[in-house]
């Protein structure tokens, strides 16, 4: 009985990891059918979490195991939705181009950041790593540079591309922040998971003095 308990909570955790490879895909590929994995994982996950509550009734670490994992599929479905939102406003756009060329490559940036953190993310789930949850943070200080940089440029006097991709620029960088957002939200819920402490009374581990 044991045994299929402990299958039961870790099938939630390979959930997750699933939910967060496809919400990073997602934000490269931004393709419906990706996002409607996400969604069907998401009530999956749900559906699974409200069973072992109701029938294991677990308390203490597997408790927090079972809530945490449950706001983390909210990260990872509020990711999925914002890959469809990125993807809907260049299919809006489309033939033109919803960036244009004097920004496209801070948004690339922010695009294959976005990516990489979500990638980060999910091998934390897997790994439980502290410090590589805690480093994933520090890693998100360059999406907070490039969103930064989008409304420099956006305030530029040399800004000529109109008020329409003004707003379309704007949207767009505030997706990839947002989704950078959701990752490192992942992290820090991974790391309240670990040691029972959030993610600001956590510090890295010194190395030790000789």
């Amino acid at each position: 009985m044991r045994d299929a308990y402990q299958q039961e909570l870790d099938s939630v955790g390979d959930t997750l990891v699933e939910m967060a490879n496809l919400v990073g895909s997602a934000i490269g590929l931004a393709t419906t059918a990706l996002l409607d994995a996400v969604d069907d994982l998401q009530r999956e996950l749900e559906n699974r979490a409200i069973a072992i509550l109701a029938r294991q009734q677990p308390v203490a670490t597997d408790l927090r195991i079972v809530v945490t994992s449950l706001r983390m599929s909210a990260d990872l479905e509020r990711s999925g939705d914002l890959a469809e939102h990125a993807a809907k406003l260049a299919r809006m756009r489309f033939p033109e181009k919803a960036v244009p060329r004097d920004l496209r490559r801070t948004i690339l940036e922010m695009g294959q950041l976005a990516q990489r953190l979500m990638a980060q993310a999910a091998e934390v789930i897997i790994t439980q790593d502290v410090e590589a949850a805690l480093q994933l943070e520090k890693d998100d200080d360059r999406m907070d540079e490039l969103h930064r940089m989008v409304f420099q440029h956006l305030m530029d006097k040399q800004w000529h591309h109109g008020v329409e991709t003004a707003v379309d620029v704007t949207l767009v960088g505030r997706y990839y922040e947002r989704f950078a957002d959701h990752a490192v939200s992942v992290a820090r819920r991974v790391i309240y998971l670990v040691t029972g402490e959030h993610a600001d009374e956590t510090t890295p581990e010194q190395p030790a003095t000789v």
